[in-house]
């Protein structure tokens, strides 16, 4: 892993360009302090604006080192009037730079796996106002743990609009988009073609006709009626925590009269990932899982894609234990929005640093140690 530093000092470079929403008379504290101050809150485990403000106060003279701080640490309310005016996509456009930083070209190799999945944040309801908790559909950088970025909305159903407005806002140019079945939908699939990218999105019966088609394919493979077109396979058998995992993937080609090509003109590929499961006590348990392809891919690929999109699963568990997204009463819709999307560039942040340790405990030494924090703001090249 190559070492690239990022000078502390120029974090707040990355915020340069971004308007401040506030009126002029109201600009007591510059707002890349407030940015900055609130990004290092959350990689010390702040849960928000009164923690952070409790941190900053706490830790003066390392912020004074590189921030001009003009009116002394910013108050709680500032921090959050300032997390409520900023827009988010264009809040999230400022970090675009610094991910830049820590994600280095494609290159000749393997394109880049990118999950997209939701998350709710179950706390957030505001039933006083007839508000649902919110929904927050994010798309990472699954091989290296990088948030690439993410668009909130009020249900869970809004996922189908959410992910179209999320794949404009990310690089897709060779990359390898992995996604559940909530994004089989045809515009999903046709905008990750138009932007240079390819898909493996998950197939069940919210799109029936499709799944028909895709399960005649795997029918006629294993009885033997496609011996022309190309099959792949990939294998793979694990042991640990008590039980033997044995996954087994299968890349085939779609034939010349598959029944949805008309429809879905961009599928050149089947994928079925098999996992059985031996237990402890002798039993097993299987799951089978069907994708549709945009391109012939290995099936050592299709397996790492499959594998990157159920581990996706973790960072919610790192959101949830370690910083206790779930238990958040954050209400103003942009504050949790904002504060959701800190979250996730903390994990960013964190997961990168290559000391031997868990998330949380990389936290605490950030709050304990402005070395150590200062070594977890430079995002290491891949």
């Amino acid at each position: 892993m190559a070492t690239t530093r990022v000078n502390v000092e120029a974090i707040g470079s990355y915020f340069e360009s971004l308007s401040d929403p506030r009126h002029v008379r109201n600009r007591k504290h510059l707002l890349v302090d407030v940015v900055v101050i609130a990004v290092c809150g959350l990689v010390c485990g702040c849960d928000g604006p009164t923690a952070i403000h409790r941190w900053a106060a706490n830790r003066r003279d390392w912020p004074d080192e590189f921030l001009t701080l003009p009116n002394g640490v910013p108050s709680r309310d500032c921090i959050r009037r300032v997390l409520i005016a900023l827009q988010p996509e264009a809040f999230q456009r400022c970090f675009q730079e610094w991910i830049a930083d820590a994600l280095a070209p494609a290159g000749g190799g393997p394109g880049r796996l990118v999950a997209i999945d939701g998350k709710t944040l179950r706390r957030s309801h505001d039933a006083a106002n007839g508000l649902g908790p919110l929904h927050v559909v994010s798309a990472w950088a699954s091989e290296h743990g990088v948030a690439l970025g993410q668009v909130a909305t009020e249900e869970k159903s809004n996922e189908i609009t959410a992910i179209p407005v999320l794949l404009k806002q990310i690089e897709l140019a060779r990359a390898v988009v992995t996604i559940d079945a909530m994004g089989c939908q045809k515009d999903v699939a046709r905008d990750v073609v138009a932007g240079g990218g390819d898909f493996v999105i998950a197939v069940k019966d919210n799109q029936p006709k499709l799944a028909e088609a895709i399960g005649s394919v795997v029918e006629k493979h294993l009885d033997g009626e496609l011996e022309a077109r190309k099959r792949r396979r990939h294998e793979t058998d694990e042991r640990g925590h008590g039980r033997r995992d044995e996954r087994f993937y299968f890349v085939a080609q779609v034939p010349p009269d598959f029944a949805a090509r008309a429809e879905w003109p961009w599928v050149k590929a089947v994928g079925t990932a098999v996992r059985v499961t031996t237990h402890a006590d002798g039993t097993q348990s299987d799951e089978v899982r069907y994708d549709m392809l945009s391109r012939f891919l290995s099936g050592k690929r299709f397996g790492e894609a499959v594998r990157a999109h159920w581990g996706i699963e973790s960072m919610h568990w790192v959101l949830d234990v370690t910083f206790r997204e779930d238990e958040s009463r954050t209400r103003e819709r942009v504050l949790a929005n904002n504060l959701s999307w800190l979250r996730r560039f903390a994990v960013t942040l964190l997961k990168r640093h290559p000391i031997k340790d868990s998330i949380r405990g990389k936290m605490i030494r950030c709050l304990m140690n402005t070395q150590f924090l200062d070594e977890v703001l430079t995002l290491p090249a891949v």
